[in-house]
């Protein structure tokens, strides 16, 4: 078993029937849109997570650039770049370019470095390719040098093509916040194209076991059944020790096992440690990875818990997640709440001149918390284990489980 990421997305995986005729219907989209000179075009891929989005890409922008060096091609010379707003991901797609003769780990960026390295040089891009375009930030951040109002925007105006996948239920911050509505009033008033991609490819369980995910990220608790998961490791914990015990014993024989969590327990950007404290169990959060090797490939960080900023995007083979504070059960319902006074993540919520209404901005907070749930919950390809820190779903999610072992 190969659990390394640069090997999942690397340009050479092999490809379904429908994700090979999507990478040459781009490339059939980037070709006639360059030789008629009628750009900028803007090609979408919608797709939830585990859907095959970044392999899709990988494989289209390593065509690309042997289409660049092919001199009786219509793509000859083009200069073309590969963005995603995450610095895990990115260190992956530069790992992937070293060894590929055709890929170069400078066309490799984060959209601010290309903005602003395009405007020194006053240069411009041929074929822009975005990951994870629900990241790019929608307002000025002067933190992270992006003083403009809108990535997306300001990387239109120095591409000719931009092709890029996005998933509303990944918008996980108040700079990065999107919706479909918000991203289309600015790719539709250029030509463009729409795909949608259905199929779940990262996790081995059945679609209703899926589904029951998405039900509970949309605020609702439904029953369970064991044909849910079928061929695949589910399993509910009341004690998020044993839930440790049994991550670390999965760690040991498949590797790629990783506890992970929802905010809401202590988290401060200061470089010292903050724990995650349930009952016997408390391991620290994950610590900013200084290194090449994304964070879930470094052996040591089975001693850490992961957070939404270090597996996005990311395969695990197990993942055992901690449903923390903020989401708890309505009592005597199936409905499931948000309390945004126990986030801890401070850049979860930045301010937006954009968004006026007090319940409009409350509704999209809510809607950002269930999304960060939604990305831990498709990491586990062969197994997800859950706990929950309120003790009234701890509780109803046991006696759903439980229900299914007496059938």
């Amino acid at each position: 078993m190969n659990n390394q990421a640069s090997f999942k997305l690397s340009p050479y995986h092999q490809l379904n029937h429908e994700q090979t005729l999507l990478v040459q219907k781009i490339l059939n989209f980037a070709v006639a849109h360059i030789a008629n000179q009628s750009y900028p075009a803007i090609f979408t891929i919608y797709g939830a997570a585990g859907t095959g989005k970044s392999v899709v890409l990988s494989a289209l922008f390593d065509q690309l650039q042997k289409l660049s060096r092919q001199k009786s091609g219509k793509l000859y010379k083009t200069q073309n770049y590969f963005l995603v707003n995450h610095p895990e991901l990115l260190k992956v797609y530069k790992q992937i370019a070293g060894p590929i003769k055709e890929l170069y780990k400078k066309n490799y960026m984060r959209p601010t470095s290309f903005i602003n390295q395009l405007d020194k040089k006053q240069s411009s891009a041929d074929i822009v390719v975005i990951d994870e375009a629900h990241l790019l930030l929608s307002q000025a951040d002067h933190y992270n040098n992006f003083y403009h109002d809108n990535q997306l925007s300001e990387i239109i105006k120095r591409a000719k093509i931009v092709i890029l996948v996005f998933d509303e239920t990944q918008v996980l911050r108040m700079k990065s916040f999107w919706t479909r509505e918000r991203l289309e009033a600015i790719t539709h008033q250029y030509t463009h194209e729409d795909y949608q991609l259905q199929h779940q490819f990262r996790m081995m369980a059945p679609d209703s076991l899926v589904k029951w995910f998405d039900s509970f990220t949309q605020g609702k608790l439904m029953p369970l059944t064991k044909e849910m998961w079928h061929n695949y490791d589910f399993r509910i914990f009341t004690d998020a020790e044993k839930m440790r015990q049994e991550i670390v014993k999965r760690n040991q024989t498949a590797g790629l096992a990783r506890i992970l969590s929802t905010s809401g327990y202590p988290s401060t950007l200061d470089g010292g440690k903050h724990y995650i404290e349930e009952g016997k169990f408390k391991m620290p959060w994950d610590q900013y990875n200084y290194t090449a090797t994304p964070w879930a490939e470094i052996p040591e960080t089975i001693n850490e818990v992961g957070s939404i900023y270090t597996c996005q995007g990311f395969d695990l083979n197990y993942a055992g997640i901690i449903i923390g504070p903020p989401i708890s059960l309505v009592s005597g319902t199936n409905q499931l709440k948000v309390d945004l006074d126990k986030i801890t993540d401070i850049e979860m919520f930045k301010k937006r001149s954009d968004l006026t209404d007090p319940q409009e901005k409350i509704k999209y907070e809510e809607k950002m918390v269930m999304n960060s749930l939604n990305v831990l919950f498709k990491r586990g390809i062969y197994g997800t284990y859950l706990y929950a820190h309120d003790p009234k779903l701890r509780e109803k999610l046991a006696q759903l489980f439980q229900q299914t072992q007496q059938k």
